[in-house]
């Protein structure tokens, strides 16, 4: 896998011509795939989401851009990935105009219906960006929904979750609805306190939770398109040799991002840790190669295929030496690579010092070059490890979330996990074949099939009535 992502806020995407030369500046670059930003901030560069249109005056009129990237991009053999901003959805300074924008219906002047993702005392700016909290299942509704009309209604190879996290600084989720919620499921009591190691594992998760429950119902619509995340690969990497240093690094204590839990349970297909370092820059370099050795060590799925795995870098910080380089380091590993971005290829677009077609054609001279990662033309064929799955929701109770789940096969336990704040469950990894699930003291048999996804009935809670004294 080449790939190239496409942002929103600059030029390749808000006019006809300009997709049209994004698309063929890609071709000329030599990569495969494009991931196209579509869910940008709680709006879309399309018409089909079910999101309103993003605000900017240089958008082109009655015009999606979504749908001409992939017509013009399939026509020349691209893969093309729907890139998504999930629980990221605002920014103060340049926000949505529309009156049915998220922060309009449920934004920070919304009382009991705000979605906002909140510190202690009630703030939701992280910088100038807004937040929607995972733990807020009509939040989540609203978030699986968008991401699922990208698949539904555009010819879109997958979809790649981006912001699927709380915001850096690790005192969110203080919405008086999540900070009830997780009393409800724990029995815990007051105010957590933000480095509660209970009350971070219950928001990490959340997190996992949405992804799950993304990853089913995108498969359900369409099994064989892919789900990608772009995942956070903060500060030095976790030693290959330490299983538990994962659960120390920044990604998981910081922003609650278990990326290798959703590798491991098949809930993406596809990991693209964004592995933004500057070579020459302090350890930036070692740690560029350490991530890369984690990422790689944890591609084992539970069903023992090996999960694609492709490298995020970051053209904007390297010159177009190092881009190559890096690039090369993550191709010589068996890894594929991704360049961020279209917009700013090199530090001196970002700079003013050059057009971005000059910094596109010297990133191309770089990675074209005899013997350099993209110097022979290479289509990604692959399909998505995850073809299956099984789905449900326990209903009938006022607490149908952190509820265990089962999937029993052959008499023997094959998996467990947790139901949501909306009482919803799944599994991606499960051998085809007679399942039964067990959860909120219901079991139901089904059968797993060799594609696509089984959705079992809602399964009524049997919770035990409270003993009269």
């Amino acid at each position: 896998m080449r790939g190239l992502w496409v942002d929103a806020f600059g030029p390749g995407l808000k006019t006809r011509a300009q997709v049209a030369q994004m698309v063929d500046d890609a071709v000329k670059l030599g990569v495969n795939t494009l991931f196209v930003q579509a869910i940008r901030r709680g709006d879309c560069l399309c018409m089909k989401s079910g999101l309103p249109l993003a605000t900017d005056p240089d958008l082109e009129k009655n015009f999606d851009p979504l749908a001409i990237a992939v017509r013009l991009g399939h026509a020349r053999g691209l893969r093309v990935i729907a890139w998504a901003s999930v629980t990221g959805v605002a920014n103060a300074a340049a926000p949505n105009t529309s009156p049915n924008h998220v922060m309009r219906t449920h934004g920070p002047d919304s009382g009991k219906a705000s979605w906002l993702a909140r510190r202690p005392d009630g703030s939701w700016q992280e910088g100038s960006d807004g937040w929607l909290d995972a733990g807020i299942p009509e939040a989540a509704d609203f978030m699986v929904q968008s991401v699922v009309n990208l698949v539904k209604n555009y010819a879109v190879d997958g979809v790649q979750l981006d912001r699927i996290r709380y915001p850096d600084g690790g005192a969110w989720g203080y919405d008086p609805k999540t900070v009830a919620r997780y009393a409800a499921e724990t029995g815990a009591r007051g105010i957590p306190v933000p480095g509660d190691p209970a009350w971070q594992a219950w928001k990490r998760e959340q997190v996992t939770a949405l992804v799950r429950r993304i990853a089913l119902e995108v498969k359900s619509v369409r099994p064989g398109a892919w789900t990608s995340a772009a995942t956070i690969t903060y500060g030095p990497a976790p030693r290959v040799t330490d299983p538990a240093a994962f659960r120390r690094s920044r990604p998981y204590t910081d922003v609650l991002q278990d990326w290798p839990t959703w590798v491991r349970e098949g809930l993406i297909d596809l990991n693209v840790p964004m592995n933004y370092k500057r070579d020459g820059v302090a350890d930036q370099s070692a740690w560029f190669d350490g991530w890369n050795s984690y990422a790689a060590s944890v591609r084992t799925r539970a069903d023992g295929v090996l999960a694609p795995l492709a490298v995020g870098t970051a053209m904007y910080l390297n010159s177009p030496a190092v881009t190559a380089a890096q690039a090369a380091r993550s191709v010589g590993a068996g890894l594929g690579w991704v360049g961020y971005s279209y917009r700013s290829p090199t530090p001196g677009v970002i700079a003013g010092q050059q057009t971005t077609a000059q910094g596109l054609e010297s990133v191309r001279a770089a990675l074209r070059g005899k013997g350099e990662p993209l110097a022979a033309p290479l289509r990604w064929t692959a399909a998505p490890p995850s073809l299956r799955g099984l789905m449900g929701r326990v209903v009938g109770t006022a607490q149908p979330g952190n509820r265990v789940v089962e999937a029993w096969q052959g008499g023997r336990l094959v998996a467990s996990s947790l139901t949501d704040g909306g009482g919803y469950y799944g599994f991606l990894t499960l051998a085809p074949g007679r399942t039964e699930v067990r959860v909120a003291g219901q079991r139901w048999s089904d059968t797993v099939p060799a594609r696509g996804v089984t959705r079992l009935p809602d399964l009524l809670a049997r919770d035990l009535a409270p003993l009269k004294p």
